[in-house]
C-alpha cells in the first residue's frame, strides 16, 4: 500500500516536470529521492523568495532598517549552501519512506484506518516527540563543542539581523540538518502515524525553518517559535533552542523574550560584544 502511493506520488508530480525518459525507466527508491529533491528545491526556493519580496521589498520601511537588511552576497552564499545540502536532505526523507515501505515503522496507510479523535490524539504525540527530541539534538549540538565545531557552527557564521535571511533555513551542514530531522523518523517506531501527513510534516519542516530565519520584529503567537524568539538564539548562541513552540526553552530555562525593536538592536549588539571577548 505505501509503495504505491508513493508510486502514484512519484508519477503524478515528476510527470507534471519532467519528460517521461527522464525518470520511468529508473528504480522506484530513485523517482522517490527525485522527486522528494524537487519538491524540496522548489518549496525552499519559492518561499525563500516569497518572504524575501514580502519582507524586504513589500515591508521594508514598516520592519527593517536600511542597516539590517541582508546583503545579496550573504543571501547568495546561503542559497549555494542550502542548495549543496538539499540533495542529502532529499535522500534522507527518501530512506525514511523506504523504512515506511518496508513496514518497520507504526505508520498506517489510509486516514480512516482509525477514528477522527484517535487520528488528532496520535498526530499530538507526535509533535509533542518531535518538540521534544528536536530540542534536545539542537543543545546538544551546541553543548557538544565537536558537533558545534565541525556541524552546527556553519549555521551559525549567520549571527546578525543584517546576514540573517529566510535562505538561511536550510543553510546547514548536511549531516546537521539530518540531525535535526531524525525525530521525524524516530517517532515513526513509537506511535502510529498516517503516512501522507507524517511525508507532509517533512515538508512543512523546511517551510517552517524559512520562516523562522526571517527577522522581522512582529508580535509572536504564544507559544509559536517566532521568528524575533530564532533571531535571539542566532546572537546569543543559548537560547531558544526549541523548534514549533518556546515551551521546552521555558521548561528547562533557555528561554529569552523579544525586546521592543530598538532595544532588540542593542540586546544584539551587546550579546555579540560578549561572545567576542569570550571566544
Amino acid at each position: 500500500m505505501f509503495v504505491e502511493e508513493n508510486s502514484n506520488n512519484n508519477h503524478m508530480i515528476l510527470g507534471m516536470l519532467m519528460p517521461k525518459w527522464m525518470w520511468e525507466s529508473l528504480p522506484h527508491f530513485y523517482q522517490t529521492w527525485m522527486r522528494n529533491y524537487i519538491s524540496a528545491t522548489i518549496i525552499y526556493l519559492g518561499f525563500g523568495f516569497f518572504f524575501y519580496i514580502y519582507s524586504y521589498h513589500l515591508q521594508r520601511n514598516i520592519y527593517f532598517a536600511r542597516e539590517s537588511i541582508p546583503s545579496n552576497k550573504a543571501i547568495f552564499s546561503q542559497i549555494i549552501v542550502s542548495m549543496k545540502a538539499i540533495p542529502a536532505y532529499s535522500c534522507y526523507v527518501t530512506i525514511s519512506e523506504y523504512v515506511i515501505e518496508n513496514g518497520w515503522t507504526k505508520c498506517f496507510s489510509r486516514a480512516n484506518d482509525v477514528s477522527v479523535l484517535t487520528y488528532l490524539l496520535y498526530l499530538v504525540i507526535y509533535l509533542l516527540i518531535i518538540e521534544v527530541a528536536i530540542y534536545w539534538v539542537h543543545r546538544l549540538l551546541h553543548d557538544i563543542k565537536p558537533l558545534y565545531k565541525y556541524l552546527h557552527s556553519s549555521h551559525h557564521v549567520y549571527n546578525k539581523k543584517n546576514i540573517i535571511s529566510p535562505f538561511a533555513g536550510l543553510a546547514f551542514h548536511p549531516i546537521d540538518g539530518i540531525l535535526q530531522a531524525m525525530p521525524h523518523l524516530m517517532a515513526l517506531f513509537i506511535v502510529p502515524m498516517h503516512f501522507s501527513m507524517h511525508v507532509k510534516l517533512m515538508f512543512i519542516e523546511g517551510i517552517w525553518t524559512i520562516l523562522i530565519h526571517d527577522p522581522i520584529n512582529v508580535k509572536n503567537i504564544w507559544p509559536m517559535m517566532g521568528s524575533t524568539y530564532h533571531t535571539i538564539h542566532h546572537t546569543t548562541y543559548k537560547h531558544n533552542y526549541g523548534h514549533y513552540t518556546i515551551l521546552m526553552d521555558w521548561m528547562f530555562g533557555t528561554l529569552t523574550h523579544p525586546k521592543d525593536d530598538a532595544c532588540q538592536r542593542c540586546y544584539i549588539l551587546e550579546c555579540n560584544d560578549l561572545r567576542l571577548r569570550t571566544t
